[in-house]
């Protein structure tokens, strides 16, 4: 079975006011001793305090080599008895790093993969059916990540999330 483990900074943080930020960005290992493909189960994005309706653009992309720079943030898992992720905090978008809350964007090509717009007074969830999810393959050049096209209306009161499962 597939060891589970959730980035993202915790409730009521606050977004950074750049342009294409990368909220949460998760890079896969480039060693082959922590090798492992990571697939991509869920995703979320949330604001509080807010009685202002406004519509928001999000994005899963991928991004190659001049990678954001970021807040660490440790995985964290969702099942007990799991051992700690691969994956480590980290603030470059290094291999085998997360971080969240990019302060630069990076000069590397980023891809999409599913663009989005939600109303921030919803929320998004995106839960993709078992064909849908999306697989980084293990010693990949690119990381994956949650964006905001966009600089938000609010900085303050967000909560984001990836859930990922490390594969092999």
């Amino acid at each position: 079975m597939a060891r589970e483990y959730i980035v993202g900074p915790a409730a009521a943080a606050t977004v950074n006011s750049i342009t294409d930020a990368a909220q949460i960005f998760v890079n896969s290992s480039a060693t082959l001793a922590n090798a492992c493909a990571l697939e991509y189960l869920r995703a979320w994005a949330s604001q509080a305090g807010t009685a202002t309706s406004a519509q928001l653009a999000i994005a899963l992309r991928t991004q190659v080599t001049a990678f954001p720079t970021l807040t660490t943030a440790t995985p964290r898992k969702t099942k007990l008895l799991d051992p700690i992720s691969l994956i480590v905090g980290g603030i470059a978008g290094a291999a085998g790093t997360a971080g969240v809350l990019a302060s630069v964007a990076g000069a590397g090509a980023k891809s999409e993969v599913i663009i989005d717009n939600f109303n921030v007074l919803n929320g998004w969830l995106w839960v993709p059916t078992p064909r849908e999810t999306i697989i980084m393959p293990a010693m990949s050049a690119s990381g994956f990540g949650l964006y905001t096209p966009t600089i938000p209306a609010t900085l303050t009161g967000w909560s984001f999330g990836l859930t990922y499962a490390e594969l092999g």
